[in-house]
């Protein structure tokens, strides 16, 4: 398997170039100037650029850092700006109809920064949203209480399986604190998606504060999800091409994931594969079964993605809130046998490098988890490089596509062997005993020969 290093930094400059017409500023609003006049005492604040920078109070926490890199960072004052056309959609919509304290509190009437800050002042009101929001959205709020897209229970249930408890709330407070300072930042709350930049993105409002009913693709949703989802949609890795799907479709994210999923129905299901609301390929795609040869004889043993995928980002070994991943990133895959049937029916499957460790928490109490090889490290995978044509699929002339894939005998070893999950590829003692049940020694149709 080739591999590439992926540079954090290089896509988190791709990102901070697309937040870049997304920030207003002194500069875009005095076209368009707000007379703030008659408003409250917190837009008359919020709508002079120069005041707000005179008292933006400097940044105390660290600025984010995760697997795509690096965030944009946009300044105190331009986060917090109403200004622009932005501003003037919002005050024109049912939203702008509110007052600020419906939603966020604090203290009215006064032009005292600390002042109107106090009380029961909120900041993200959306990260309350059963009391800020559920009059209005009754049926997305109780949907999103189960919801993965917010809650984060396929990661939650990660850590909770490795440390051999029942619950999240079973786990040391330490490692919840842990999982709530790095993991948690990128799972989203309804303003992280329809009023503000995600953190990954810099964070503060995006557009002064208009609600975006269809979250941008691009702004919002390869913001957070960029080292695999976005990086490989858009085939930014060496040697990659764009997925078909945005080629030839021009989809964006929520043309197959669509709000009932994002949302959620309220029910926590243990990961997103368990969830009847996903997207599968047959939803399009449903005639593919008897289409040619190939389809015949694997559809119900491979997944789609095991043939129509190119290699995409891989990393391993992470400790969390220190050295962060000590595997770099890399553009590969392996096929390997399916770590959750249970949830999927197929024999082989697609499988990525993880972060996962024995000592990930270690930073925080925990030297090594104690039931860490009750989860494999290289995980069930669909990636969103779909082609076609692949490594697997495209053969030679009066080849078969075989010869892309099963693993033959040759003079100097064996042919396609590295596309395959072996022991041997595994080189800790840690990756050998908790993905032993995924590898393919032993496993492989015996007319290939012993590879």
């Amino acid at each position: 398997m080739k591999r590439y290093v992926f540079s954090t930094f290089f896509l988190a400059s791709i990102i901070l170039l697309w937040q870049i017409g997304s920030v207003e500023t002194k500069e875009s609003s005095s076209k368009n100037p707000v007379d703030s006049s008659s408003d409250s005492s917190c837009v008359a604040c919020h709508t002079d650029y120069d005041a707000l920078e005179a008292l933006a109070s400097p940044d105390t926490e660290k600025p984010m850092e995760g697997c795509g890199g690096a965030a944009p960072y946009i300044a105190p004052h331009d986060r917090v700006f109403l200004g622009g056309p932005g501003y003037e959609a919002f005050k024109n919509s049912t939203h702008g109809m509110l007052q600020c304290f419906d939603c966020h509190g604090g203290v009215e009437d006064t032009m005292d920064k600390n002042s109107a800050h106090s009380g029961d002042f909120i900041k993200n009101p959306s990260r309350n949203a059963e009391a800020i929001c559920l009059d209005c959205h009754g049926e997305i709020v109780e949907g999103a209480a189960g919801s993965l897209h917010e809650q984060g229970w396929g990661q939650k249930r990660s850590v909770v399986m490795r440390m051999g408890v029942a619950s999240f709330d079973q786990l040391p407070e330490t490692i919840q604190t842990g999982y709530n300072q790095n993991c948690a930042t990128c799972h989203a709350a309804c303003g992280d998606c329809h009023v503000k930049r995600p953190k990954a993105a810099g964070g503060g409002l995006y557009k002064g504060h208009q609600f975006s009913p269809t979250p941008d693709m691009r702004d919002n949703c390869v913001a957070c999800h960029s080292s695999r989802g976005g990086h490989a949609y858009f085939g930014l890795g060496s040697g990659t091409k764009p997925d078909v799907h945005l080629m030839q479709a021009g989809y964006t994210c929520l043309d197959c994931h669509d709000d009932s999923q994002i949302h959620g129905d309220g029910r926590i299901y243990e990961n997103r594969y368990k969830s009847p609301l996903s997207p599968r390929c047959q939803d399009c795609h449903d005639d593919t079964a008897e289409s040619n040869d190939y389809h015949k004889e694997h559809f119900e043993t491979f997944d789609c993605h095991l043939c129509h995928s190119q290699d995409y980002n891989n990393c391993g070994s992470c400790h969390i809130g220190g050295t962060g991943a000590r595997i770099p990133s890399y553009l590969g895959f392996k096929i390997g046998l399916n770590p959750i049937p249970e949830d999927k029916p197929y024999r082989f499957a697609l499988l990525r490098r993880t972060l996962a460790a024995p000592d990930n928490w270690v930073e925080y109490g925990v030297e090594q988890m104690p039931a860490f090889d009750s989860k494999t490290t290289y995980n069930y995978t669909t990636p969103h490089n779909t082609l076609r044509w692949t490594s697997r699929t495209k053969v030679e002339l009066g080849e078969s596509c075989f010869d892309s894939c099963h693993v033959t005998p040759t003079a100097s070893g064996a042919k396609n062997r590295e596309l395959f999950l072996f022991s041997s590829d595994l080189k800790e003692s840690w990756e050998k005993s908790a993905n032993k049940h995924i590898v393919v020694d032993g496993k492989l149709p015996a007319d290939w020969g012993n590879p």
